[in-house]
């Protein structure tokens, strides 16, 4: 086959996870005749544009489900957002040492929690760089930030140090966000990565919360999945539908759904 400049290499890339559903590093290198550190580079570039997904056994297509970058998702739901993060901040109490996950909701908890003044002597574990912010120049907080490798989509630190950081913490309570969530399968994220490093954090917490609007609950945009522990708690907006909870009530998971505030 003849070469491809840079960016052809790449649009044919994406066509051919399309087409064959799962592609590997060496099917995509025999096919377009360039070496596999080339197309290592290729499927980098694609992934943190979210038009691809790595996998365990190669890349899949996201055509079909694009990964939305944490500054699209911060115009979304605003209203629901809000409301999960006051009753979130609610249940926190001082002196404990908390971890927020990365993402717009988690964000939104930050926020509520800088704006409680009752809230003293916290620690805040977070790989979120919006949380960071807000939490950055909160007079009795403790941030501890995880690092890694950062994902520019989520905003967030993922992968071997982050989750080396982890297993070296607990935390009194988790509040965990999501691309969407399952009642069977779990939290649905683009990338593994994402959901392993969840996974462990769910795994040092005593108490999870699960932050989604409505819009989230019983979706399967994705592939990588994280499975949930034996007993965790599902915080959503007064929008959701009645069906959609009992699935997750069906499924021995604790729903709260947030007031709403005017």
């Amino acid at each position: 086959m003849a070469k491809h400049s840079a960016q052809a290499r790449r649009t044919e890339i994406v066509r051919l996870a399309t087409t064959t559903g799962l592609a590997s590093v060496e099917q995509l290198s025999d096919e377009l005749g360039v070496t596999a550190s080339t197309i290592r580079r290729d499927l980098a570039k694609l992934t943190a544009q979210g038009k691809l997904a790595r996998t365990y056994g190669g890349v899949m297509s996201l055509a079909h489900h694009p990964e939305a970058s944490l500054r699209q998702r911060l115009g979304e739901a605003h209203v629901a957002k809000r409301d999960i993060a006051q009753w979130a901040a609610a249940q926190i109490g001082s002196g404990e040492t908390i971890l927020l996950d990365a993402g717009s909701t988690t964000g939104a908890l930050a926020d509520a929690i800088t704006a409680s003044p009752a809230l003293t002597g916290l620690t805040v574990v977070t790989a979120g760089i919006s949380a960071m912010g807000a939490l950055s120049d909160s007079a009795g907080i403790d941030v501890i930030a995880l690092g890694g490798r950062l994902r520019p989509l989520s905003q967030a630190f993922v992968g071997p140090l982050a989750e080396s950081a982890v297993q070296r913490l607990s935390f009194d309570r988790a509040f965990m966000g999501a691309d969407s969530v399952h009642a069977e399968r779990g939290i649905c994220e683009a990338d593994l990565e994402q959901t392993r490093l969840k996974e462990l954090m769910m795994s040092r917490a005593d108490h999870i919360y699960v932050l989604a609007h409505a819009e989230k609950l019983g979706q399967s945009p994705f592939h990588a999945w994280a499975v949930m522990p034996r007993r965790w708690t599902l915080v959503t907006d007064d929008s959701a539908d009645p069906g959609a909870l009992q699935a997750f009530r069906d499924n021995d998971v604790e729903v709260v759904v947030a007031p709403r505030r005017e």
